[in-house]
């Protein structure tokens, strides 16, 4: 069984939740433990509560309304618990939700009230590309390469700061304490947020960052040998891998050991095994 993670991220298990691969990122890092809840009972004491994307936000947020959760997670919210809302996530956290193009049928809602922000549906959806740099202070630099794709147009008020500047120059999304919200899908793809978000979780746990490497995820050779397989060792986002070989597979392996000597010098000694062992039984020279 795989060892418990030192982060707690509780991802709210919405009705019509979309966009799942936001989180593939965050549950591959050593650090952090990703699960999914639908019950109060199951929310507990997390270092990161999401509020992930979703088909449709009013009818999740009366979900939420109605089975606790959102008492549940005002109240941890309230006691110092990081949240994150993505697209209609983030909508959510908001003040209000207005629908005055019947896009979700519901006429307006209040929020959770975490952030100072108003929503408006319209009827055109937004569908972009985009590339953006983290303005807020604790992930600040952190660049992202990721994608819009809601209806809605939210006003940030007093009391918030943007969470990203985008390309273009626009801000997207909201920062107010310990609350985030932002409407880009894909932020966690660079690895760059991701790692930033674990830093600051550990620091926040007294727990030390640097003990915690994601080249820390192999933990044996076998680990290391199927990721090479799987073609996962070395992920550019961006960038399809090229097909492994025995050589870039070595190559990849010695830069490995350079980095971290006393974890992969026994996992090298197995990847030159087993590849001596298939040239002589292939008659390879």
């Amino acid at each position: 069984t795989e060892a418990r993670r030192p982060i707690d991220i509780a991802v709210l298990r919405l009705p019509r939740i979309s966009n799942f691969t936001d989180f593939t990122p965050l549950e591959r890092h050593p650090a952090l433990g990703v699960r999914y809840v639908s019950k109060v009972g199951e929310l507990g004491q997390p270092d990161l509560v999401v509020l992930p994307g979703t088909k449709n936000t009013m009818d999740d947020l009366l979900w939420l309304r109605q089975n606790g959760l959102e008492t549940a997670v005002k109240h941890l919210a309230a006691n110092g618990t990081p949240v994150l809302g993505i697209c209609g996530g983030y909508q959510m956290l908001g003040r209000t939700l207005a629908d005055p193009y019947g896009v979700e049928k519901l006429g307006v809602l209040s929020g959770l009230g975490l952030l100072p922000c108003e929503t408006a549906f319209s009827a055109q959806k937004t569908r972009t590309r985009v590339a953006a740099e983290v303005t807020a202070p604790l992930f600040s630099g952190a660049k992202l390469d990721g994608y819009e794709i809601h209806m809605g147009v939210t006003k940030v008020g007093e009391g918030a700061t943007p969470f990203c500047r985008l390309s273009d120059g626009r801000t997207d999304g909201a920062v107010a304490g310990n609350v985030f919200g932002t409407y880009l899908h894909g932020l966690f793809d660079t690895g760059e947020l991701t790692d930033a978000l674990a830093r600051w979780l550990l620091t926040r746990k007294g727990l030390d960052p640097v003990a915690v490497q994601p080249e820390d995820r192999f933990q044996s050779a076998a680990e290391f040998l199927e990721a090479i397989e799987s073609q996962q060792v070395v992920e550019v986002p961006g960038k399809a891998p090229a097909a492994p070989t025995a050589g870039g597979q070595l190559d990849a392996l010695i830069a490995k050991v350079k980095q971290k000597p006393k974890l992969y010098g026994a996992i090298a000694a197995t990847v030159v095994v087993v590849l001596v062992a298939v040239g002589v039984l292939t008659g390879g020279g």
